[in-house]
């Protein structure tokens, strides 16, 4: 067994034995020893705030807690962070004898931050799956094709709908959105000729996501132009050129352009 095929199937072996497992993709949901937390073991919502926090700054170093105040709460004072913080380390270990360091959220001082080891969040495992189908793309496209089907499942949504407006999740957002943009296409992409009507329903995928993502337009063209179907091809160029237009007032990419006249040549 190789070492990407490896690092795939302890993914997999992650999720199934992780003591706690969070979605944050499309809704927020956690599971502790496999069991749903229920909205109400939350409490107040100061306490779902610091954990979807510390899931957005998830790679950075421990997080001061100054800092995390400042993001996340205008008005916030100490006790604020220390009730919130109670009732994180509560959902996680409802059990934990008191005085006992908690297991998930590690403390430095006053900074903290998930035990990555510990914990399976989806955006993490989404981001090592392409990773892992980078690292595999040119050289073992079996893997590639596996890790990036991997990362497509787990994308439900988008990341923490109901922080949309917080500027502290924009970032985290925005990065997975292109992640996911990315799988989408490398995968359609690598499908293109093996099976060219899934390489457009992945492309059509990314354009519900992001409908000036240009280079599903091209997919798309592609894979149409594949199957013989010429008119839905020039139709796909045809929508493209009329998102970006309407959008930014720009034309196709010559990228773009040179796939057309390959259509308009046939």
């Amino acid at each position: 067994m190789s070492h990407l095929q490896n690092k795939l199937l302890e993914l997999k072996q992650f999720r199934e034995n992780a003591k706690i497992r969070i979605q944050t993709l499309g809704q927020f949901n956690l599971w502790r020893e496999k069991e749903k937390v229920d909205s109400k073991q939350w409490g107040r919502d100061k306490t779902v705030q610091l954990l979807q926090y510390l899931i957005s700054n998830r790679q950075r170093h421990a997080l001061h807690k100054e800092s995390i105040m400042e993001h996340l709460w205008e008005e916030g004072d100490d006790r604020d962070f220390k009730v919130a913080l109670h009732g994180v380390n509560k959902v996680l270990e409802p059990n934990r004898p008191s005085r006992t360091e908690p297991s998930f959220v590690i403390r430095q001082g006053v900074s903290y931050q998930l035990d990555l080891d510990k914990i399976w969040i989806d955006v993490e495992a989404l981001e090592q799956y392409i990773i892992i189908g980078n690292e595999a793309y040119g050289d073992d496209i079996d893997i590639s094709k596996e890790a990036y089907k991997s990362a497509i499942a787990l994308y439900q949504g988008v990341y923490l709908p109901n922080r949309i407006f917080e500027d502290w999740s924009s970032e985290e957002r925005e990065k997975i959105q292109i992640l996911i943009l990315g799988a989408y296409v490398i995968l359609a992409e690598i499908l293109l000729n093996e099976n060219p009507l899934e390489s457009i329903r992945l492309a059509q995928c990314a354009i519900a996501i992001d409908k000036t993502w240009e280079d599903a337009y091209r997919l798309q063209m592609q894979a149409y132009l594949i199957k013989g179907n010429r008119p839905q091809a020039i139709k796909a160029y045809q929508k493209c050129a009329d998102v970006l237009d309407e959008e930014y007032g720009i034309d196709p990419l010559p990228a773009t352009k040179k796939v057309l006249q390959e259509i308009e040549s046939i």
